[in-house]
């Protein structure tokens, strides 16, 4: 049964505060249409929305339909479009297909298997130590600006050789992209530049890291190619991660499912990043498709080379799947979590063949870092009302502006 036609002229908007503050009523709102329904990524910029978890998986694991190909989209919008640089075609794993998306994602895949979970964790360890050290006798501290933020950019440092000049421009440059509140084009090429500068200088002086494995792989990418698939890798492994670790910290501090279980060791930790991972995952909407002819698809007739979204929250909280598979939205203070501790089905980190292939990393960081925080500064409070605390506005993410905190302070 087709939507009706009322209902497919009045897109949704995904912007505004009422998006911002309570994206969970919007996403409920949205139901009414179904599996999809007619949204605004930005004024005037139209999409669809997915919202259903089978209808995401769906088109999550069939490329053929749903293809990553937004030329002819991006020659209709104009290099205007404020999301243009989040959905724009890049010769990266993330926006390609087939053979191609194969060659690239080998590279990204064999090189990130060169870094050894203990490794890993040290890397972690040591630079959350040395955040810790800085505000750990203030008996305060904006957890956001202090260490989510920064540890991310720490760890990748280590993991792809990247000073942290070039780091920081690589995260200032994905900031701007995911808000849209700065020119995206200028944070997109701020992204672009760091990376390949990142780039030639692992190829003047080759290291034991990532990018330096990348560039000596086998599927032979170029330094343009491998400056693509280490921008998308820094990009998404920075803010977002950030954005992972400062959501998990806010709900052990502020829900009395989990708080009170903080001194019986790291289990409400990976229970914290479960719920997390299906109700507020840190990239809400994205997985951008554009199927190249019009399709019906569960009900709706979706337009030739126009954005699909796919709703990671909304497909993880979809009602429909109430056996372990969401079943309550992300604003539902009554929600259980029985369903999801262990379940790693949440779509959180996409699905298919573009599922996120440093998403083991991306829980290990997020984990030893919570966990390290609460060790080292333990009886941490927020110092405001959970219900107080500011999201970042964007169509994509889900982010708080700052997480302030209050403890004894530790000598």
């Amino acid at each position: 049964m087709t939507a009706p036609a009322e209902q497919a002229q009045i897109p949704t908007p995904l912007y505004g505060p009422e998006f911002t503050e309570t994206p969970g009523l919007v996403y409920d709102r949205l139901r009414a249409h179904g599996d999809l329904a007619p949204v605004e990524l930005a004024p005037g910029v139209p999409a669809t929305l997915v919202l259903g978890y089978d209808a995401a998986l769906e088109i999550l694991r069939d490329p053929g339909r749903f293809p990553r190909c937004s030329e002819v989209w991006e020659e209709e919008v104009g290099p205007e479009c404020p999301v243009l640089p989040m959905l724009q075609a890049r010769p990266n794993a993330l926006f390609t297909n087939g053979a191609v998306h194969a060659r690239f994602r080998s590279a990204i895949v064999d090189g990130l298997n060169h870094v050894h979970p203990v490794a890993l964790r040290r890397y972690v360890e040591d630079a959350a130590d040395g955040l810790i050290d800085k505000f750990a006798g203030d008996g305060r501290a904006d957890i956001i600006d202090q260490y989510t933020r920064p540890l991310p950019l720490l760890v990748f440092t280590e993991l792809f050789g990247c000073p942290r000049d070039i780091a920081g421009r690589l995260e200032k440059g994905m900031t701007g992209m995911l808000e849209g509140v700065d020119d995206p084009a200028e944070s997109l090429a701020m992204l672009t530049e760091a990376a390949r500068d990142l780039v030639a200088l692992k190829r003047a002086k080759p290291g034991t890291d990532v990018t330096s494995w990348m560039l000596r792989h086998p599927a032979g990418l170029d330094e343009e190619e491998v400056m693509n698939q280490v921008g998308l890798l820094l990009a998404s492994g920075t803010e977002p991660e950030n954005s992972l670790i400062a959501n998990g910290i806010r709900l052990l501090l502020s829900d009395d499912r989990f708080f009170g279980d903080l001194s019986g060791g790291s289990l409400p930790i990976e229970d914290a990043l479960d719920e997390i991972l299906w109700t507020d995952p840190p990239i809400s909407n994205y997985g951008p498709t554009f199927p190249r002819r019009d399709l019906n698809f569960h009900g709706y007739r979706l337009p030739a080379h126009q954005p699909v979204i796919i709703s990671y929250t909304a497909a993880n909280t979809d009602p429909k799947r109430s056996g372990g598979y969401g079943g309550s939205s992300p604003h539902n203070e009554t929600r259980s979590t029985a369903n999801r501790t262990g379940n790693r089905a949440h779509l959180a980190f996409a699905g298919g063949p573009h599922t996120c292939p440093a998403k083991n990393h991306a829980r290990l960081i997020a984990s030893v870092a919570i966990e390290r925080l609460l060790d080292r500064v333990p009886d941490m409070e927020l110092a405001v009302p959970a219900d107080e605390l500011e999201w970042r506005p964007g169509a994509f993410h889900r982010a708080l502006t700052a997480l302030p905190v209050v403890f004894p302070p530790v000598g």
